[in-house]
């Protein structure tokens, strides 16, 4: 029984230490009201951000093997298992992916969900302004943020409550390193990550946020959240600022 108990320690030890920490925190409940929910059979799958009475941002990769039927956005949500009164549900009737996005090194990860109806506007359900290509993104050391309700450690705990976290922007050369990710890592892109902060499985198509503006979305990482030298990458949104114009009016 105590060798039971030990590895159980072990066990819980190592998801709570080193590279296994994402480091975020509980959210306050709906101070985020553009976060999504993106769901496949009432499971939650990705997430997403709200930017219009109609349209979700959200990432490429999360579509892709035929993924875009049957998408449910949750929105209003704090806890994804509690009936929330605050929570709207609705239908993409249509996912644009990026037609250039590349699955081989996650460029151009960007897609835009099309809702069945527009929003109820509410304390808990409201669109995030995102940066446009005339406006300043965030530079080297600047803070972040960052949400989503992806999983917790590297052994794919997922929370029941949306998480929250502060990161700061890293060197683009350092990201584009060799020991880093190379050739892999675009223009179209930037890193962000702290000691023991990281975004995880489940994070992907959240939004990432300076001064309260969507500047990136949550798109890869390395194998191991909160790896020093596979930081999360981020897909900077004001790169496609034509191609978003472009794609709302449908």
């Amino acid at each position: 029984m105590n060798r039971i108990i030990f590895a159980t320690l072990l066990l819980y030890a190592a998801s709570q230490t080193g590279e296994c920490i994402t480091g975020g925190k509980e959210a306050v409940a709906h101070s985020r009201p553009y976060m999504a929910s993106l769901q496949w059979n009432g499971k939650h799958e990705c997430g997403g951000f709200l930017i219009s009475s109609q349209w979700v941002m959200s990432a490429a990769h999360c579509f892709q093997d035929g993924r875009t039927s049957g998408v449910k956005a949750v929105l209003g949500a704090h806890s994804l298992s509690d009936a929330e009164d605050t929570k709207q549900t609705y239908e993409a009737t249509a996912v644009y992916n990026h037609p250039d996005f590349s699955i081989s090194n996650y460029d151009n990860d960007i897609a835009l969900l099309k809702l069945d109806k527009p929003i109820t506007e509410s304390d808990a359900v409201n669109p995030v302004t995102f940066q446009r290509e005339s406006s300043s993104g965030p530079k080297e050391s600047d803070v972040v943020e960052t949400a989503g309700w992806g999983s917790l450690n590297n052994l794919g705990g997922r929370p029941d409550k949306l998480q929250e976290l502060s990161i700061k922007v890293m060197q683009q050369w350092l990201c584009g390193r060799g020991d880093y990710y190379g050739t892999k890592f675009t223009s179209n892109m930037l890193c962000a990550a702290d000691r023991r902060k990281d975004t995880c499985d489940g994070d992907s198509g959240g939004p990432l946020l300076f001064k309260d503006i969507a500047v990136g979305i949550t798109s890869n990482g390395g194998k191991k959240c909160g790896s020093s030298k596979k930081p999360g990458l981020y897909t900077i949104i004001s790169h496609y600022t034509e191609w978003i114009d472009k794609t709302m009016v449908q």
